[in-house]
């Protein structure tokens, strides 16, 4: 098995949730799950780093740390008016010129933007306006998660930045190995980047009704020909309100969601199992191996095939037995 290195690094006035959260996914050992990360903390000056929320967090590494790194990782920037120190950006680019993936958190899209590293690429924080006046070569992209290009990716906020860190380990190590640690995390189902960064109605009207079981509902038939009317039945309600609600609540649209259920569903049973392309696409109700492996690689940018190469198991005699893959490339985003 392939460990992939991550190494986050902090920096005075950390935010602690934004911390929390990359080690949750990269930093904890799960039961049942091969370890596919190696988790390391560091800072420009070893020592006390003071924290948002009160208290120091002792760190004893320092920026060569970020040498060793398959993965950089810098979870929020609390100065994000203020100059980077000269040395934590040398580091940056330095870590990002020799290869390794560079992600930002939240407001640490700041820091990759005065490192250089988003210079004319799409990028995306909260704040887009903020960050597009005072990056005019940046290309802001607002109302989405978050962003993946391969060697840099950054997140629209604190909540999103978990959604990337999920995204990252489904594109390192597969979507069973992602669905185990946000099973653990008892996070809801996996959302793409590019859906809105939060609904736009929620607090216009807080008594629409959740969507949640409407969609676990719909994940238990996946084999079954679902139409728009099938799930305003199911939800009773019109499929135009129906529409309106995943809109609303999701940013996308009941095909799209469902779709989306759909190729999430084959990446498993192709790392899972040994059936046929053409079963997985009757399993996940995609009706036949040339619609799975168009929207497939719609979604996923690979084939089923190339997918279970990188990602397929064995069973063995003494049990069932998760094969982890090396990181794919750099290009490769689920």
């Amino acid at each position: 098995m392939s460990v992939h290195r991550v190494t986050a690094l902090v920096l005075p006035g950390q935010s602690t949730f934004e911390l929390a959260s990359a080690a949750e996914v990269f930093g904890l050992r799960r039961p049942g799950l091969p370890h596919g990360y190696e988790f390391t903390v560091c800072t420009e000056h070893p020592g006390a780093v003071p924290t948002l929320a009160g208290y120091d967090m002792l760190v004893g590494a320092d920026l060569t740390a970020l040498d060793a790194a398959d993965t950089v990782l810098v979870p929020g920037w609390h100065d994000r008016t203020q100059s980077a120190p000269p040395a934590v950006i040398d580091a940056l680019q330095r870590a990002h010129g020799r290869g390794a993936r560079v992600v930002a958190i939240c407001s640490a899209t700041f820091l990759l933007a005065q490192a250089g590293l988003l210079s004319h690429r799409r990028a995306h924080w909260r704040l887009a306006g903020e960050l597009a006046a005072r990056f005019p070569d940046v290309e802001v992209e607002p109302d989405t998660l978050y962003i993946d290009l391969g060697d840099v990716a950054t997140s629209a906020g604190t909540a999103a930045g978990i959604d990337l860190c999920l995204h990252l380990a489904r594109t390192d190590h597969g979507a069973a190995y992602a669905a185990h640690i946000a099973r653990h995390m008892v996070m809801p189902p996996h959302r793409e980047g590019g859906q809105l960064q939060y609904s736009t109605g929620a607090f216009a009207d807080r008594q629409t009704e959740s969507l949640a079981p409407l969609l676990d509902w719909a994940t238990e038939r996946l084999h079954q020909p679902l139409t728009l009317d099938a799930l305003a039945a199911q939800a009773r309600t019109s499929p135009r309100t129906l529409a309106r609600r995943f809109a609303d609540q999701l940013g996308v649209s009941p095909g799209r969601w469902l779709l989306q259920q759909r190729v999430a569903a084959a990446r498993a049973l192709l790392e899972e199992t040994d059936l046929s392309v053409e079963a997985v696409a009757q399993r996940v109700g995609l009706s036949s191996a040339t619609n799975l492996r168009r929207r497939f690689h719609a979604l996923v940018h690979t084939t089923p095939a190339a997918y279970r190469r990188s990602f397929g198991h064995r069973e063995q005699d003494t049990g069932s037995h998760i094969r982890i893959s090396r990181t794919s490339p750099r290009g490769t985003t689920p």
